[in-house]
């Protein structure tokens, strides 16, 4: 089911939307809307129900349902073929890498068959796909678009994590989807791995591909991110301009720690304030 051309300016939408795992409600009430070009970061602290949060949005988990009410709907439809969501919302996890070395039974997918499988919504499986010369060339594309195109022939499971990340980058992007949503997506980087990463990201969101980062980072918030959503014990706890939700007072309270911040050319930087 397609979503309707009268939607094509949203993104997300979730309506009072809650999720209950093992008798727990992770996710309470959430009710959100984001629309086409308004990069926004999700925040919170582990535990704030960020991961549900993914996992609805890629149905391993389904929210309560009221009558004559759809708790989410993505590009303003409730219900997608799997492969055709991918296609126009690209999702890369910070697990996702390890997730295709163990689903894959060889452990030894190419960086360029990663990306391909982004086409079929699969972890590198190619076999008995109709893999065209289109695909193919469209996946060498991405991986240049990344500075990544000497990782095509590269084994993913001998790729360092940061080669891994804009491999599985480039697959949420071959099939040009417009929205990217990144959760927790510098975990495992080194410093240096870490600052091209989200170099590439401000290079995404500039190209007008909506950007959603799930994060408990403040600094991977990058400055062309000017929304931020608060989320605390699966409720939204705020929710508006950067420089609004971003105060020591505010991240005080959402993380429950006395913090002081600081910002240097577009970033901000979170620091204790109790004393050593």
């Amino acid at each position: 089911m397609n979503p309707p051309a009268a939607s094509d300016d949203l993104v997300l939408q979730l309506t009072d939307a809650s999720v209950v795992k093992n008798g727990v409600r992770v996710l309470d009430g959430l009710t959100l809307t984001i629309r086409a070009g308004e990069h926004t970061a999700i925040l919170g602290p582990n535990g704030a129900g960020k991961t549900a949060l993914i996992n609805l949005l890629i149905s391993d988990h389904y929210a309560l349902a009221r009558e004559g009410n759809a708790p989410v709907r993505v590009f303003g439809c409730d219900r997608w073929n799997v492969a055709e969501l991918q296609a126009r919302l690209g999702i890369v996890t910070s697990d996702l890498h390890q997730r295709f070395v163990n689903g894959n039974c060889t452990g030894s997918i190419r960086g360029e068959d990663a990306v391909i499988s982004g086409f079929f919504a699969t972890r590198g499986f190619l076999i008995g796909l109709d893999v065209t010369g289109a695909m193919r060339q469209q996946a060498a594309d991405t991986l240049a678009r990344l500075d990544a195109a000497h990782l095509a022939d590269k084994p993913l499971d001998q790729m360092s994590t940061g080669e891994a990340r804009r491999v599985l980058i480039a697959r949420a992007l071959v099939t040009e989807p417009r929205a990217l949503i990144l959760d927790e997506p510098t975990a495992g980087l080194d410093v240096v791995a870490r600052s091209r990463f989200l170099g590439m990201v401000r290079r995404i969101a500039r190209q007008g591909i909506t950007v959603v980062l799930v994060t408990h980072h403040v600094e991977e918030i990058v400055p062309e991110i000017d929304r931020v959503v608060l989320l605390q014990r699966g409720r939204i706890t705020g929710d508006g301009l950067k420089r609004s939700m971003l105060s020591p007072e505010r991240l005080s309270a959402l993380f429950e720690h006395p913090i002081d911040l600081q910002h240097v050319n577009g970033y901000f930087y979170l620091r204790s304030s109790l004393p050593v």
